[in-house]
């Protein structure tokens, strides 16, 4: 047999013959290690079947594209080529090779597994894994030879090209092999990093497991179990268990999801002994290759088997001689994650940490400059930087104490209004200016703008949210006075036993996120008069009218005169409310980008779920007059009148302080679609391979393709670019997504350095609570009355928002104004970050629901379907049913 080399027998020296995937498996099975049976099909294949067929020529000139070649040339390109692959010829030589290979695998007629492995594929210096296709559970030789045709034709994918061409590869330096292995029946798959790529750690394994075939999980289209695992002895020192709803099983010549038993859904894919088992492989393989891998691995008759081994390409290095891998990069100061934290949960994409560490430290400087006094602050006394991905503030140590020691003088200057601080500051010039400047970048659409203006209206807008921003977190301290104050009195001076909480005087107020609820639900209102419209939203995909919505295409079936009043309605709802961020880093889309999270609750309102928001501000306005009336009337006249001018300050401030923080996005809608004209220069100069990439350049990159004219309307790059170095590597992009993956699992500690005396000195001020809370009750703070006990839903994001079911107990990292709808849909809340005064607590208490938040680990703690037992009185969760066994998180 020319054409086939046995998976055992491939070396090294084999990459040009046998590719990427080939080598790497042949590593594995060479150091004793489980891998399916299989051969490769060599590159000579390849270059015999396209020379029989005479396609070089033909490939050659398709291929070899202009630089800066647009999206849709690269398209044509492989629709051409893709064309010459499926009427070709498979040579007689090679077909026989096939034949007689296959048929020592188990007798010639099993299921196969058909991947590509080019010889440009899972390098170290590039990640070119996922460029071409796979084909799974392949059986019969007819069907074999189809799925290596295929195999050969995605070398030239759009996609595959247009990677190549950005990094650097020429059509002449390709080709490719393929692998055949015997199909497992796997039980559950995943991957495995040996090294931990939110922090670089090499003494860490991180695994992600789901049932059925691995395929959903290296997509990432289904949820996974994610453990961490201590290398060196297999302990795993953190858990989490998610509700997998589907699972990908073998299908007839292919695969197909289905729904995952409800007896596993919530149960560890992995015991703690399978984990470590699996951990102990993969030293085993890092050790054999002398780096850290990304393992592609099935489980499959009780054992596990290997599937894929390749380098990890982008890994931070660790931090040498700090324990807790946090290292700060400024020394001297202290570092906290407090309001900021409402509004950056996640790690920050690079585009968004490179923009806001400036824009942060230029606007609270000046604001601390003006309320406290020139020179007050110093260059470099305040930063906003990001440690593994996360935002924190920075205060040098002797300005710390400083602003302290000023405490008294600071709350004066707040009062007084000073630097257009307060409430008035915010009403009369905050936010009027925020709204002057959206207004001036709003005049020429972003089509219209050069790639220098696109840059610099982006940092305008960002500019101006962050000096918003800043000036809104004046008010949160208003806020949380006013109700602490009112509470105090009411407490002492007017509250019987039996009474209800102050808070019942403070309900029934419009705010923002409120007038945004009615608004949906006197939208599902208008949707219900109309019989075929109501069944349309109710039927159809919610991604399916999200898209319609968003083109101005009714779906089928639907009378175009009635869709576009319907869309029309809908979009001004948008234009009000569409710019609430879920998340302040502007790669999250807002509402107005994505309203796939707004149409779910009109559809929860036509199902006839919910009360009727109007119905239920009225009876809390109602009740409030009663309770005020009741307790006025039992004060003397000094005692009343305090009384009174005390609920007025507190009744005005709350709902203002949503509004405020409600508006923190307005800017967010342009912002973002400067940003994306940007990225779909890009694309067409060959820079990135879709618009949303640009989120993931850093701003010097992003700054030299605009100076080197990469970004200018209609210039598809290639006079622009003659002589100029490409500024970012096309691999850089998916390397950095992969760091980001890693860091979202992380648990970022609420203060650093991470010492006792932080704990003891700052601790009570921190938003989250404990991040280590073994047992079965979890604390946090009651921030909302009343017990309930319901199945947990755990969300990450608007991504996770249709998996929301009605009277569930919404669980999350923090709440922003976004989320409101979702409280609607609530039993409870629980948070792992949040106080009394939060937005979580104030909008939990208009639904009447209770809530617990600051909980520091509800998220790492809880999986989806879990029955808890909250009580906002006491402030702790209870887990009542353990689905899976999530075990503490101790963070990475």
């Amino acid at each position: 047999m020319t054409f086939v080399k046995d998976l055992g027998s491939v070396g090294r020296g084999d990459l040009a013959l046998a590719g990427g995937k080939a080598v790497g498996l042949g590593g594995l099975i060479q150091a004793g290690l489980p891998v399916p049976p299989g051969f490769v099909l060599t590159t000579a294949a390849y270059r015999e079947f396209v020379t029989n067929n005479h396609f070089e020529t033909a490939i050659q000139d398709l291929a070899s594209l202009q630089p800066g070649a647009a999206p849709q040339d690269y398209e044509d390109a492989s629709a051409q080529i893709s064309a010459l692959f499926k009427g070709g010829a498979m040579p007689a030589e090679i077909a026989a090779d096939l034949r007689t290979a296959y048929a020592q695998l188990d007798g010639g007629d099993a299921p196969v597994a058909v991947r590509s492995s080019a010889t440009a594929e899972d390098l170290e210096s590039a990640s070119f894994a996922g460029q071409q296709e796979t084909y799974l559970n392949v059986r019969g030789t007819g069907a074999l030879m189809h799925a290596v045709i295929g195999c050969w034709a995605s070398l030239w994918t759009a996609r595959a090209m247009a990677y190549r061409a950005r990094e650097g590869v020429r059509p002449d330096q390709v080709r490719l092999a393929v692998v055949i292995q015997l199909m497992l029946e796997a039980q559950a798959a995943g991957v495995m990093f040996t090294a931990n790529p939110a922090n670089g750690r090499r003494d860490q394994t991180v695994i992600s497991a789901a049932w059925g075939l691995g395929e959903a999980v290296v997509s990432g289209t289904v949820t996974t179990d994610d453990l961490m695992v201590k290398a060196a002895t297999g302990t795993v020192l953190s858990r989490h268990t998610a509700d997998k709803e589907v699972m990908t099983v073998p299908a007839e010549n292919g695969t197909r999801e289905q729904p995952v038993p409800e007896a596993r859904r919530r149960a560890p894919v992995l015991d703690d002994a399978a984990a470590a088992e699996l951990a102990r492989y993969g030293q085993r393989i890092a050790n054999h290759f002398g780096a850290p891998q990304d393992i592609e691995w099935a489980r499959a008759d009780g054992g596990f088997f290997l599937l894929q081994s390749r380098p990890i390409t982008a890994l931070p290095e660790p931090a040498a001689d700090i324990p807790h891998t946090w290292p700060v990069p400024y020394p001297r100061g202290l570092y906290f994650r407090a309001s900021i934290v409402e509004q950056m949960p996640d790690p920050l994409t690079p585009l968004f940490a490179d923009l806001i560490d400036g824009s942060v430290t230029r606007s609270l400087s000046a604001l601390m400059n003006q309320a406290l006094g020139p020179n007050s602050l110093r260059g470099g006394d305040v930063r906003f930087p990001t440690i593994n991905g996360y935002a924190y503030y920075y205060y040098r140590n002797w300005a710390m104490w400083r602003m302290t020691a000023r405490t008294v003088p600071a709350m004066g200057a707040l009062f007084r209004g000073k630097a257009h601080m307060g409430i008035a500051g915010w009403r009369d010039y905050s936010h009027p200016r925020y709204e002057r400047v959206i207004k001036e970048w709003s005049v020429k659409p972003p089509a219209e703008l050069s790639g220098e203006q696109l840059l610099a209206g982006v940092q305008a807008l960002l500019d101006a949210g962050t000096v918003y921003y800043t000036a809104v977190q004046s008010i949160i301290p208003l806020a949380a006075m006013s109700e602490l104050s009112f509470r105090a009195f009411y407490d002492k001076a007017a509250r019987h036993d039996g009474d209800p909480p102050a808070q019942a005087l403070l309900l029934g107020f419009d705010s923002e996120p409120i007038r945004a609820e009615k608004s949906l639900f006197d939208l599902a209102g208008w949707a219900r008069s109309d019989p075929g419209l109501l069944s349309v939203l109710l039927e159809r995909p919610t991604a399916l009218l999200a898209e319609c919505q968003r083109t101005g295409s009714p779906p089928v079936g639907v009378d175009d005169v009635l869709w576009q009043e319907w869309r029309f309605t809908f979009q001004e709802h948008l234009a009000l409310y569409g710019h609430a961020v879920y998340n302040l880093d502007f790669a999250t889309p807002v509402p107005a980008d994505d309203p796939s999270a707004q149409l779910e609750t009109v559809k929860f309102y036509l199902r006839g779920q919910g009360t009727d928001p109007h119905e239920r501000q009225r009876l809390l306005t109602q009740r409030r007059e009663e309770l005020t009336r009741e307790m006025a009337g039992r004060l003397g006249p000094r005692r009343r009148g305090l009384f009174f001018r005390l609920l007025k300050w507190a009744q005005e401030t709350a709902p203002l302080r949503e509004d405020a923080l409600a508006d923190v996005g307005l800017a967010w809608p342009l912002l973002r679609r400067m940003l994306l004209e940007l990225g779909r220069r890009l694309v067409s100069s060959g820079v990135l391979a879709s618009p949303e990439d640009v989120f993931w350049l850093c701003f010097q990159e992003l700054r030299s393709a605009v100076d080197f004219g990469l970004a200018e309307p209609g210039a598809h790059g290639h006079a622009a670019i003659a002589g100029a170095p490409r500024p970012v590597r096309a691999a850089a992009v998916e390397e950095r997504k992969m760091v980001w993956r890693g860091q979202a699992k992380a648990v970022a500690p609420q203060m650093l350095p991470q010492k006792p005396w932080m704990e003891k000195a700052f601790g009570s001020m921190m938003p989250g609570g404990p991040q280590r809370q073994p047992g079965d009750v979890i604390k946090g703070a009651g921030a909302s009355s009343g017990r309930v006990t319901a199945p947990a839903r755990v969300l990450r994001g608007p991504e996770d928002f249709a998996r929301m079911q009605p009277g569930e107990v919404l669980v999350a990292r923090i709440t922003t104004p976004a989320w409101t709808p979702l409280f609607a849909m609530a039993s409870a809340v629980v948070t792992d970050v949040g106080g009394p005064l939060s937005h979580s607590s104030i909008v939990a208490r208009e639904y009447g629901i209770p809530a617990v938040l600051g909980t520091g680990v509800a998220t790492q703690r809880l999986a989806a379907g879990q029955q808890v037992s909250v009580d906002g009185d006491a402030g702790t969760v209870t887990i009542v049913g353990a689905a899976g066994g999530p075990t503490p998180s101790p963070g990475f």
